[in-house]
């Protein structure tokens, strides 16, 4: 109960962001894409390490019909250590709830970091469906798997502790990393990640994401499912694994990505810190101004 009551408290400091008259918001269509279907995990809102300007600027300009949370949203074990929130954070959450006013499907898959959530599932928050897992149809047909992806982690399973242990030196590489961004956006560089570099350097690192994605892929397959769609391991990836399509949307912290799809069900990932992916060109330059809540002229789907 103590997790349950901790959840409503977070959720109800949400609630004057939606409520408060927030000023128009002016939004350059020509910067404006429209998806099918957008995938976003391993945010981890609370923490220092969250990239949230580059998140609230990517769901700012990046419409679609229906929005996956794929875990790791909120980080609840960094919450429940020291309470940290920034207003760019906050930008994040009104985002979301503005493509829920807007009429968009808004689906949250818990994760691990957001594993309080768990005892909501099947139940509506703010107008965000909260499920254990679920099914995507694309839009040529095919069936997706959506999960967070933990369950095959065995540290989370076997070894809790380790996990947090893990996800302490996680945050001290991240720090880094920020203090190397800082000093390399000063110098006129593009954004780089060390923690990402480091990991995908160190043999037992790459060995793990390859074990983890073929599990998965593995347990998909059995399922009788096309494909899966994950998050959890903060690497955005697109293969084909035996006869299953494995996608992973990747995080905010390291690489800035996530999963999208067109209406005809072609899937890409996109990296918001790369700026030749950020606003995809559009025809049009026209600027639009709206009020926060409501939504801007439909957006040419891409």
């Amino acid at each position: 109960m103590a997790e349950v009551a901790w959840f409503e408290n977070v959720l109800g400091s949400f609630n004057p962001i939606r409520a408060a008259a927030l000023p128009a918001v002016v939004i350059d269509t020509a910067r404006f894409r429209y998806h099918r279907t957008i995938f976003v995990s391993d945010t981890h809102l609370g923490t220092r390490g969250c990239k949230a300007e580059a998140l609230a600027d990517f769901l700012a300009h990046n419409d679609c019909d229906t929005l996956f949370l794929v875990g790791d949203i909120v980080d609840g074990w960094q919450l429940k250590r020291r309470w940290y929130w920034t207003d760019a954070q906050s930008r994040v959450v009104a985002e979301i709830l503005r493509k829920v006013d807007a009429g968009t499907r808004v689906i949250f898959v818990p994760g691990n970091h957001d594993e309080f959530a768990r005892d909501y599932t099947g139940r509506l928050f703010a107008g965000v469906e909260i499920a254990h897992e679920a099914i995507h149809e694309t839009g040529d047909g095919r069936r997706l798997w959506v999960l967070h992806g933990d369950r095959f982690d065995g540290v989370i399973a076997y070894a809790k502790w380790l996990a947090h242990a893990g996800d302490w030196a996680y945050g001290m590489a991240l720090r880094l990393n920020d203090t190397l961004s800082r000093v390399r956006r000063r110098l006129g560089l593009p954004y780089w990640s060390l923690s990402a570099f480091l990991k995908h350097k160190v043999k037992n690192a790459v060995e793990y994401i390859s074990r983890f994605e073929e599990i998965v892929a593995r347990e998909a397959e059995m399922r009788g499912v096309d494909g899966v769609v994950c998050g959890h391991i903060h690497h955005a990836e697109i293969r084909r694994i035996g006869g299953v399509l494995y996608l992973n949307d990747g995080d905010w912290v390291e690489s800035c990505s996530a999963l999208v799809e067109d209406a005809h069900g072609n899937m890409e990932i996109l990296r918001w810190a790369n700026p030749q992916q950020r606003y995809a060109s559009r025809p049009t330059g026209a600027i639009a101004v709206v009020a926060a809540g409501k939504p801007a002229a439909a957006p040419v789907p891409a």
